[in-house]
């Protein structure tokens, strides 16, 4: 049993950091989520934002040295002590929710433990953050009777002018877009210089922290690479050293030549390793939101046996990992990021991508045509460098507008 002086370190570390968490920028999942559940999974990328999005509800909902507990289970504290010795001692003090952040540093039994401390401590409600490299559907804690589960992808579009000052705006659906892109576009542009803060916004705003260190931002998302594939990957998979190494190579080959039509053979032989192991590795990056496979039509990435396409999963991480960039791998990247949180996006063979099976999209610059997709019903262009669209060319930047 842990004492109240062994435990007051986690507490006035947890209310310091409750105290400075600012509440000024909310995120779109904190709407989305029904805190009222008594299990919560929330899942991301590293550098999305999933710790602030759970300091933040705390700091609403109870108030630094209110009845919730907050643990970041990276802690050193817990090098010496026991996640369920501190969750003993919150339940038996009256306390009623327990937020355990980087779940996925417990190793692979995280799942495990979470199951026990549900199931053990019925008087407390538990959220939990982790990797997005978490396997819930395979994981050895039965759980998916138990819990509530949510994914924070990085700021979208409209997340960033949002966090920049510049405006609020809904969220728009996809059908909303192809029915009234010129009108919902003329409305925003009235009192808005769109296209320079779209500009900004694909070399530096998906990640959060941009605000916190702009003149070091590639930096620091390469250290978030090296975390994902050095820290977060081994500690919830059972891969090599040298598994790690091949991935690093595999993620920057491909971020050099994106996008691609991969030929898998040669890319395989490049970095010496068997198919099996290879494929391994392009979902693992894929997963850890490092790389955004695009499936062929009719295929979904659980079943992927090769890619029709490979990108970076958004254009930061693009801008960070490859000194030249082409515009039009730019425009991809960004589409298919915005588009694949809430749609299924494939290769076709005909537009650049077929979402939810029935709508082709071109994208290009301001020249685009038709004549890729002329014939083709449901098809449209969208195009980059313009505030407005016409018909069925539809502005680039309004698609960062789906969350």
């Amino acid at each position: 049993m842990i004492s109240n002086d062994e435990i007051q370190e986690v507490l006035v570390t947890s209310d310091r950091l409750i105290e400075a968490t600012k509440l000024d920028f909310r995120r779109y999942l904190s709407s989305e989520i029904d805190w009222r559940d008594r299990l919560i999974c929330i899942k991301g990328a590293r550098g999305t934002g999933k710790t602030t999005l759970m300091r933040q509800h705390i700091k609403e909902a109870f108030g630094a040295g209110g009845k919730a507990a907050y643990l970041s289970l990276d802690d050193l504290w817990f090098a010496t002590h026991r996640v369920r010795d501190a969750v003993e001692f919150f339940s038996s003090h009256g306390y009623t929710h327990v937020f355990l952040d980087e779940v996925h540093h417990f190793g692979a039994d995280w799942s495990l433990l979470i199951k026990n401390l549900y199931d053990q401590f019925p008087d407390l409600s538990f959220v939990y953050s982790g990797s997005s490299l978490l396997k819930l559907e395979t994981s050895k804690g039965d759980l998916s009777r138990r819990q509530a589960v949510y994914t924070l992808k990085g700021l979208s579009f409209r997340e960033y002018l949002a966090f920049e000052g510049v405006g609020d705006f809904a969220v728009l659906s996809l059908e909303e877009i192809i029915a009234n892109h010129r009108q919902i576009a003329s409305r925003i542009v009235e009192g808005v210089k769109i296209l320079p803060h779209f500009e900004a916004y694909l070399k530096k705003g998906y990640y959060p922290f941009y605000k916190e260190s702009h003149a070091l931002y590639e930096q620091r998302i390469v250290e978030v690479v090296n975390k994902v594939l050095e820290s977060d990957w081994p500690a919830v998979a059972d891969v090599s050293v040298e598994t790690v190494r091949k991935a690093k190579k595999m993620l920057m080959v491909l971020a050099a030549s994106c996008p691609q039509q991969p030929n898998m053979s040669a890319l395989y032989r490049e970095l010496e390793t068997e198919r099996n192991t290879g494929l391994k590795i392009l979902c693992a990056l894929d997963q850890g939101g490092l790389l955004a496979l695009v499936p062929p039509k009719g295929e979904s990435l659980k079943n992927l046996s090769k890619p029709e396409k490979i990108y970076c999963d958004n254009t930061n991480l693009m801008y960070a990992l490859s000194p030249r960039i082409n515009s039009g791998t730019a425009r991809e990247t960004f589409f298919f990021n915005q588009v694949r949180k809430d749609h299924k996006a494939h290769f076709s063979g005909v537009g650049d991508f077929l979402v939810d099976g029935k709508y082709q999209f071109e994208i290009g610059g301001p020249g685009k045509g038709f004549e890729q997709i002329a014939d083709v019903p449901d098809s449209f262009v969208v195009t980059d460098g313009v505030e407005r669209g016409i018909g069925k060319k539809i502005p680039l930047w309004l698609f960062g507008f789906l969350y």
